[in-house]
């Protein structure tokens, strides 16, 4: 994991934030300081969403511990998941969907379908055309690779569970929000959704690892 938080400038995000929207300047008082730590934006950060879907915390953590192991020199690579078979994939703990879907991410990073080095110089819009091209790999897997591995400071991801039913609680709402009325709260955070997401997730439990 990357030691800075992010590209853009913290202080300014929550000075902006802060005066934009007072329910979320008491969530940001409450939580403390901004502390989103960035993965590496490439082949690895993919192959760990793919696993981590729809499993706990610790059962992924355990079934990407074995995955690596099962790798040359223990790293993540489009050549070492390739060289798997179905039946060593799931005898590290990996359903046949989700052997499916890294076989295919590995496949399309090979042949440059998915171009990790180009990523960084996309908008959001065409990372997530980008990722998407890959089977099991949606809106909200390309959401989270767009905050936690590029650092973009403008995301906001619609489809998470965390974010709405935070924004059910914090803005006190009779059921978890649609995509549009988040997007009409998030327009007085633009352009830091990313900051107010953190910190909305920080909101249902302020000792997540987020």
């Amino acid at each position: 994991m990357r030691s800075e938080t992010s590209a853009f400038h913290v202080e300014t995000a929550l000075a902006h934030l802060a005066a934009a929207d007072p329910v979320l300047a008491a969530i940001i008082q409450r939580v403390g300081p901004y502390g989103l730590q960035l993965r590496e934006p490439g082949f690895g950060t993919l192959v760990r969403s793919i696993i981590y879907q729809q499993l706990s915390g610790k059962v992924a953590a355990k079934i990407l511990e074995r995955f690596r192991e099962a790798m040359p020199d223990g790293e993540l690579t489009p050549e070492g998941v390739l060289a798997l078979s179905n039946q060593q994939m799931r005898a590290l703990g990996l359903s046949g969907q989700k052997s499916a879907y890294l076989r295919d991410l590995a496949e399309k990073t090979l042949s440059g379908d998915v171009d990790f080095p180009a990523l960084p110089s996309l908008a959001d819009e065409e990372v997530i055309e980008h990722l998407t091209r890959v089977k099991g790999i949606g809106e909200w897997t390309a959401h989270m690779f767009l905050m936690f591995a590029l650092g973009r400071p403008d995301v906001l991801p619609v489809g998470d569970l965390g974010i709405r039913a935070a924004m059910k609680k914090a803005y006190r709402m009779r059921a978890l929000p649609k995509p549009e009325r988040m997007e009409k709260i998030a327009r007085r955070w633009r352009p830091w959704c990313t900051v107010a997401s953190w910190y909305l997730w920080r909101s249902l439990e302020n000792e997540a690892n987020l």
